[in-house]
């Protein structure tokens, strides 16, 4: 786990449905997903979410996810579906790949990470961690 509670996380939650949003995972496969962690400790995803299997991973993702992110641990990302789509802190970044794009295949799920600068904000990086320009 990425970025989350500090316990294993037994059972993920999601409609039974594709038409409800519900997602349909594979046995024995590894995937890459965010969710919701709901108070009473339960995992829900949905087709939203960032879903992806791990082998179709870039090598940018892959690199970010071991190395770069966990200087993005501290921020917010805000989904964006429709306009406008207010950021109401530093700390956040706005996702703009779901409206803009493909959702999942957006350049910013592909290429970009959300990192925190020096003064606390957080923006979004292509390749390069900010603390490295």
């Amino acid at each position: 786990m990425f970025k989350g509670p500090d316990r294993v996380i037994h059972a993920i939650f999601t409609s039974s449905s594709s038409a409800s949003c519900g997602v349909t995972l594979e046995i024995n496969k590894e995937y890459l997903f965010t969710g919701s962690l709901n108070t009473d400790g339960r995992m829900h995803i949905v087709t939203c979410d960032f879903i992806q299997y791990w082998d179709d991973l870039n090598g940018t993702q892959k690199k970010s996810l071991t190395q770069r992110y966990r200087t993005g641990c501290a921020c917010t990302i805000i989904r964006c579906s429709s306009l406008p789509c207010p950021v109401s802190a530093p700390d956040e970044c706005l996702w703009t790949d779901w409206l803009l794009n493909d959702g999942q295949s957006g350049p910013q799920a592909k290429y970009s990470a959300c990192l925190m600068n020096f003064d606390g904000s957080c923006a979004w990086y292509r390749g390069m961690d900010p603390s490295k320009k």
